[in-house]
């Protein structure tokens, strides 16, 4: 039977056009990110089971690829259920491996520690357009700052790169846990009851206010607790001020700093950008992970209708680990719909470095040939790319795909030359 040359379902090979832009992106994701103090770290891409499937990472935990045992350990006799089968999972964001890292020396790093970790992550996920099963996930975080510092940081050093990118009228949604979960308590609904809650309200943008109630009601949540929940939506779009309007509602719910914190981070956003951007408060932004505490934030793009990265404040999840809490905030770029855009967008990437070709005749002398590749080092050297080849037998369709590549300059090295 002949072997499969096409990639596992959900993955893809990666051509050099596409892998050009993707380099580019990392470089400048790397250089912005490095110029606010963030220092790059590697975790493996499997982690234990046991840290993956802790019931922090929301629905990706139904989506882990699993790693099962193997040699001695593995005895398929003795298996009754999954679990004996598994003890590591491929990672399926890059938050959980930051913290387990971060747990394991913090002895040996500054605080608070600003971390930058670039790397693919798996999620065993049905594959669409800018979704994979591997994909690249690009996160800043801070741990150990517990003031909105941290946020404004993150989100300065984010929509900072997304300015280099040449990306622009974007939005920065953001949102308190703190005030979900106020909301939902000043409705009437059990705590018990609040993810639930919570997801079918983070579907807002697709099916509307009415929408929402009405899977609410169909979940058997009493119509009292629905509609009360849906005033306060509604009551946020007629007021002047969403957040103001919120914190005077919910003020019997609301810890009297969330309104006030918000506020800071916002001013300070946009009195500091320097990318085009708005800060924009959106009460129905959930973030679907677990861990988050505190501040969330989603980069959302209008009129792409779509959204490229998010992150929020987790503080509780370091204290999984050691066993006392740590003060922790992230931001993940969405690195693969980024690429995907600049790609449709037909982006080029800048020219960095001249770009030269060497075509030698077929048959060109192993004497001369030394000449020619001490001269091409001496150009490299001299800050050019060069490519040395050999001739094709249609030199003008080769000559056409370098020049399409960007070579400027092509030099031909023919066998009589003296």
């Amino acid at each position: 039977m002949a072997l499969s040359k096409k990639p596992v379902n959900g993955m893809k090979d990666i051509l050099p056009e596409e892998m050009k832009i993707r380099d580019y992106v990392q470089q400048v994701i790397k250089e912005t990110y490095r110029s606010f103090g963030f220092t790059p770290i590697e975790t493996p891409c499997m982690e234990h089971i046991e840290n993956l499937s802790n019931k922090q990472g929301g629905e990706n935990e139904k989506l882990i690829f699993k790693v099962m045992k193997r040699g001695e350990k593995l005895k398929l006799e003795a298996t009754s259920q999954e679990a004996d089968l598994v003890d590591f999972g491929m990672r399926y964001d890059l938050t959980v491996p930051l913290v387990r890292f971060y747990a394991n020396h913090a002895n040996e790093l500054p605080s608070p520690f600003k971390a930058l970790q670039m790397g693919n992550v798996w999620r065993a996920d049905r594959p669409q357009r800018g979704r994979y099963r591997q994909f690249m996930q690009c996160d800043i975080d801070i741990i150990g700052e517990s003031g909105n510092l941290a946020e404004i940081e993150l989100i300065l050093a984010t929509t900072g790169t997304l300015g280099r990118l040449g990306f622009s009228d974007f939005e920065i949604r953001i949102n308190e846990r703190r005030i979900l979960k106020a909301m939902a308590a000043y409705s009437g609904f059990l705590e018990e009851d609040y993810d639930t809650v919570f997801i079918i309200l983070d579907k807002m943008d697709k099916i509307g206010v009415e929408g929402v109630a009405n899977e609410l009601k169909e979940q058997g949540y009493a119509q009292e607790a629905v509609e009360k929940y849906m005033g306060l939506f509604r009551g946020v779009e007629k007021a002047e001020n969403g957040l103001e309007y919120l914190a005077a509602e919910l003020s019997d719910f609301l810890e009297p700093d969330v309104e006030q914190n918000l506020k800071e981070i916002i001013g300070s956003v946009e009195n500091a950008k320097c990318a085009d951007f708005r800060m924009v408060f959106d009460p129905t932004l959930v973030r679907g992970m677990s861990y988050y505490t505190g501040t969330i934030f989603e980069i959302s793009m209008p009129k792409l209708g779509i959204a490229c990265g998010g992150g929020g404040r987790y503080d509780k999840m370091v204290g999984k680990f050691t066993g006392k809490d740590v003060p922790a905030c992230g931001f993940s770029i969405g690195f693969e719909r980024i690429v995907l855009l600049l790609e449709e967008s037909g982006f080029i990437v800048p020219m960095q470095r001249p770009k030269v070709a060497y075509l030698l005749e077929k048959g060109y002398p192993a004497d001369k040939l030394v000449d020619v590749i001490a001269k091409a080092q001496e150009e490299r050297i001299a800050g050019k790319q060069v490519l040395v080849v050999r001739m094709n037998k249609n030199k003008k369709f080769q000559k056409e795909k370098l020049a399409a590549e960007g070579y400027k300059e092509i030099i031909e090295f023919f066998n009589d030359e003296t």
